[in-house]
């Protein structure tokens, strides 16, 4: 056995060494779309003379669909991992009342158990399906190539901030202050759990187009575990509450445009200026928010009555996280001043990441006042962001050509349907590739991508956070079919208000 190991090993060691040293000089892949020279030809012609002239491009989007699929069906693998850990710890109690066990040993984990519950965390999918296309590389370039794709052809700018931003609005000054003007619009409607559920999925989604969507999804969903999930709700309003967060928040950020991902993408080089982004979009986003919001309500009002505590609030008051005591205005405002510096550096990786580490100094000094920032969501975040990033900068031979052959109604709802299988910002960025498009066609490419920014998780970069924030309120995981549900109606709502006032 140990000789077949050793043998594959260096087998595995000469294919490195082969791919390494089989070129002088590093191809580019993915080729610029111009290169192929096959303008003339039609859709499926040209996909099919795109995957002959490069097979990887097909390999890749494969790849990528098999990260898709895996998607889906991470509840169930993440529900399998929780049966075999409890197993496992059953066992575990069985034996350790057996002679010869020490009483300090450290409990054992089922190591399958573990490996399984990696493969089901949605955020580890893609940076899992990272390997096998690292694989792929290998196999049908080199290993320069793959140095070259990584190093030039892909950006992770965007995990970077999406880390900071994370961390910065979990803060708890961040939260009470925006706690504070959620619960202020709250006591107007009564001061009642569907008052703050109600002012939270208006007023912070649009935050979104100031503070960022990131740091929006992050605000929200923390006041939402605290003032609605801690309530113990029906799964179909959990469900439905996620849906509706998700789609807010996509639509939300629409109101400028330097805080939406997928507006970014494209601001500058189609000369989008806030002016533009609010009469175009900001004010049909703000009433299909509201829209949704209402006819979400009425519909769960009685479900709003039967929302008590779990637990006595003297016990809530004990935990040390939550207590009330006010926050120096000084700090509030440095933070936000941190905020504003990651916001205004995002596109410089040194400057916002050189930034956290002095926000990160700072907490340490005003520690009394601060919660443990806890990095677990914002990394795993990251790391979903930037697998996302690798095999999405992959699939632009055949989204381009999808997108370039759609008229403008078919481009709204062919954009709202690839958003759900790819991040809407990538949409608008392939977009933004063709040439093509008059001013009619811009505006349903970016209306189609925001509007189904919140059909999956996948669909816009900051829903794995509000995932990450709000799964332990799942017990089996967060399921994409009842995500998909819980969204349809908020989707076909901001549908109507973007293709009605078009």
């Amino acid at each position: 056995m140990l000789r077949r190991v050793k043998l594959w090993v260096a087998m595995a060691w000469l294919l490195c060494a082969s791919a390494w040293c089989g070129a002088a000089e590093p191809g580019q892949f993915p080729a610029p779309l111009e290169s192929y020279q096959d303008a003339q030809l039609s859709l499926g012609a040209r996909l099919r003379q795109r995957a002959a002239a490069e097979p990887l491009n097909l390999v890749a989007t494969i790849l990528f669909g098999l990260a898709i699929l895996h998607t889906f069906l991470a509840p169930k693998i993440m529900h399998l991992a929780h049966r075999w850990r409890d197993e496992h710890r059953e066992r575990s109690r069985q034996r350790a009342t057996t002679p010869g066990r020490h009483q300090d040993a450290v409990e054992d984990v089922s190591f399958k158990a573990e490996i399984a519950h990696f493969f089901g965390e949605v955020e580890a999918v893609f940076g899992i399906w990272v390997i096998p296309l690292l694989i792929a590389f290998l196999i049908f370039k080199d290993w320069r190539t793959v140095e070259q794709y990584m190093n030039n052809a892909v950006h992770f700018t965007e995990p970077l901030f999406v880390v900071v931003i994370m961390s910065i609005a979990a803060t708890r000054p961040i939260l009470v202050a925006a706690e504070k003007a959620m619960r202020f619009l709250a006591r107007l409607g009564g001061g009642t759990p569907a008052a703050s559920w109600f002012s939270i999925l208006t007023v912070g989604p649009l935050l979104g187009s100031v503070i960022t969507e990131p740091a929006a999804m992050t605000i929200s969903a923390l006041l939402l575990a605290r003032s609605f999930y801690e309530l113990r709700p029906p799964v179909a309003f959990t469900y439905a509450t996620l849906g509706l967060l998700f789609v807010n928040v996509s639509i939300g950020g629409t109101l400028t445009h330097f805080a939406a991902p997928p507006v970014l993408m494209v601001a500058g080089k189609w000369g989008w200026n806030m002016p533009h982004m609010f009469a175009n979009f900001g004010w049909k986003a703000a009433a299909a928010i509201v829209a949704s919001n209402t006819l979400y309500y009425l519909w769960f009002r009685k479900d709003f009555r039967r929302l008590l505590p779990n637990q006595p609030p003297e016990t809530l008051e004990e935990r040390w996280e939550e207590r009330k005591a006010p926050v120096p205005v000084w700090i509030t405002s440095v933070h936000f001043l941190f905020l504003a510096w990651t916001v205004f550096t995002a596109h410089a990786t040194p400057l916002f990441m050189g930034g956290f580490l002095f926000f990160l100094a700072f907490t340490s000094a005003t520690e009394h006042h601060q919660n443990p920032i806890i990095l677990r969501p914002a990394l795993l975040v990251g790391f979903f962001l930037a697998g996302l990033v690798v095999h999405g900068g992959l699939q632009a031979w055949w989204l381009g050509p999808v997108l370039a052959s759609l008229n403008e109604t078919a481009l709204f709802f062919g954009a709202t349907v690839l958003t759900a299988f790819n991040d809407n910002a990538a949409i608008t960025y392939l977009a933004s590739l063709v040439p093509s498009l008059n001013d009619a066609m811009k505006y349903a490419v970016m209306a189609g991508a925001v509007t189904g920014g919140g059909l999956t998780v996948i669909a816009n970069a900051p829903n794995p956070a509000g995932q990450a924030i709000l799964v332990k309120y799942f017990p089996d995981g967060v399921s994409p079919l009842w995500l998909f549900l819980g969204a349809f109606i908020p989707t076909v709502i901001a549908t109507l208000f973007f293709l009605v006032f078009r």
